[in-house]
């Protein structure tokens, strides 16, 4: 196996499996790039991303620019002279002179089986979708938005529970491994980069908290994918009795057709909290008061009078 330097660049949870792999490998890691300290939590303290601690625990050079198009910015980068640049998750676009700058190029881990889901928030589009497989794809970076040429990828399938947190910890670990694969094959020439296909591509512009804004008069299978679309970041939101009220599980009730006004509640069974939709009935699983901890919907339901309540109002 051929040892390469190389660099990495990432900042959060989603590029440590993929930084763990390259430093427990053969390969050696010349250096880091992360995204600068920022400030977190209620007392908003300066707070160093995951990359920036488990690269400092590993004793490995970082540094931290606020962007990439000035020499100053880039010479740790040349210094560290690597023969190719991992990029995971990072947060900054890349210049054309950073893309050239090592001999191999730069990889990619993208969390999607491209061209769908381009952009920033591939696994929570993929849910709102419904799409019934997503997965990761290693590919090399060029000038485009996620439009290099692609390795390999590695499928997994979307099941009925799953949340973005879920698919998130699961692609991050699959696009580990498989990057140690497309690195060894680039390396001996066994792997060389293929086109994306000219058809099927599509955007994933980031989430924004207004999404998550549940609207009852939607399809339950709409709402569903909001939740686990939405979790864990913005959470899925309505309000009961004008207080905010977070929905973090949800599942489908199958073939329940119209039940009642939308959002009304139409009693707690064995699966949970039952809410009727526009079109269809979705089963509440846990749910979240302001200030309050998460709770199981049986929890739930023995906090609050839910006998004729309507959700949304």
């Amino acid at each position: 196996m051929t040892s390469l330097r190389i660099a990495f660049a990432g900042t959060p949870q989603f590029a440590l499996p993929a930084l763990r792999a390259l430093l427990d490998s053969p390969h050696r890691v010349v250096g880091v790039l992360t995204q600068p300290d920022r400030p977190a939590g209620r007392g908003r303290e300066l707070r160093a991303s995951p990359i920036k601690l488990l690269a400092a625990e590993r004793g490995v050079p970082v540094a931290q620019p606020a962007t990439l198009r000035t020499p100053e910015a880039v010479a740790p980068l040349r210094e560290w002279s690597p023969d190719l640049l991992v990029v995971v998750a990072y947060g900054l676009i890349l210049p054309a002179g950073v893309l050239a700058l090592p001999r191999l190029g730069c990889l990619n881990i993208h969390g999607s089986l491209l061209p769908r889901w381009r952009g920033a928030a591939p696994i929570q589009r993929a849910l709102l979708a419904g799409d019934a497989e997503t997965g990761i794809t290693i590919m090399q970076l060029d000038e485009g938005l996620d439009t290099g040429p692609m390795l390999l990828e590695r499928r997994r399938a979307i099941g009925a529970d799953d949340t973005a947190g879920d698919l998130h910890d699961a692609l991050s670990g699959l696009g580990a491994t498989a990057l140690l694969e497309a690195i060894d094959g680039l390396a001996t020439g066994a792997l060389a980069g293929r086109a994306q296909p000219a058809s099927g591509a599509s955007y994933a512009p980031k989430i924004e908290k207004s999404e998550a804004l549940i609207d009852w008069n939607s399809r339950a299978v709409h709402i569903d994918r909001q939740v686990r679309a939405f979790n864990p970041w913005p959470m899925a939101e309505t309000r009961l009795a004008g207080e905010p009220l977070r929905i973090l599980r949800s599942r489908l009730l199958q073939d329940a057709g119209r039940a009642g006004d939308p959002g009304s509640l139409l009693g707690l069974g064995d699966d949970g909290l039952r809410v009727a939709c526009g079109e269809g009935v979705v089963v509440l699983r846990e749910l979240q008061r302001a200030g309050k901890r998460p709770v199981s919907a049986r929890d739930f339901a023995n906090g609050v009078r839910i006998a004729g309540a309507r959700l949304g109002t």
